[in-house]
C-alpha cells in the first residue's frame, strides 16, 4: 500500500508548482493540461477557457513525489485539517525554507525551539496549504 498527497489548486496550479520550485526546491515531473488529455471531459464539466489549466501533476520535495491539480477552476481552493511536514536538517535551512513558504502566506506558529526541535513552526502558505517546519533531532 501506499498513500500520497494530492493537493486541489483549483485554478491555480501552475502558480503553485512555480511557487513550490522557487520555495522548496520542487521538481516537476509530470504536467498534464486538460487540453491534452486522451479523453475529452464531459460537456460542461469544466469552465470555458481551462483547456490550458492542469488537470494532473507530479513534484519531487526531496525524497517525496506530491500530487496536484487546478481540480474544478472555481477558484476557491481550501485545504483544511492537513498539514504537509518539511524535515529539513538544520536551523539555517529551517529559516529559509520557513521564510519562503510565508511569503504571501500566513504564520500560524513562528519558528521556536521546543522540546523536539531546535526549529519548528507552522505557516499556511499563499495558497492555504499548511506546512509544518522542522529540524530533525540527530538521533540519540
Amino acid at each position: 500500500m501506499h498513500v500520497q498527497s494530492y493537493l486541489m489548486f483549483d485554478g491555480r496550479a501552475e502558480e503553485a508548482l512555480e511557487f513550490y520550485r522557487k520555495a522548496i526546491d520542487a521538481k516537476p515531473e509530470m504536467v498534464l493540461r486538460f487540453k491534452d488529455s486522451p479523453e475529452p471531459a464531459p460537456p460542461g464539466a469544466m469552465p470555458p477557457g481551462t483547456e490550458n489549466k492542469i488537470m494532473h501533476m507530479s513534484f519531487r520535495v526531496g525524497d517525496t513525489v506530491l500530487m496536484g491539480s487546478d481540480g474544478s477552476c472555481a477558484g476557491n481552493g481550501t485545504f483544511q485539517g492537513i498539514s504537509l511536514t518539511l524535515s529539513v536538517a538544520n536551523e539555517a535551512e529551517a529559516d529559509r525554507r520557513f521564510a519562503a513558504l510565508s511569503d504571501g502566506g500566513q504564520v500560524q506558529m513562528p519558528l521556536t525551539k521546543t522540546f523536539f526541535s531546535p526549529k519548528f513552526g507552522v505557516v499556511a502558505d499563499r495558497f492555504g496549504v499548511s506546512w509544518m517546519v522542522i529540524v530533525d533531532q540527530p538521533a540519540q
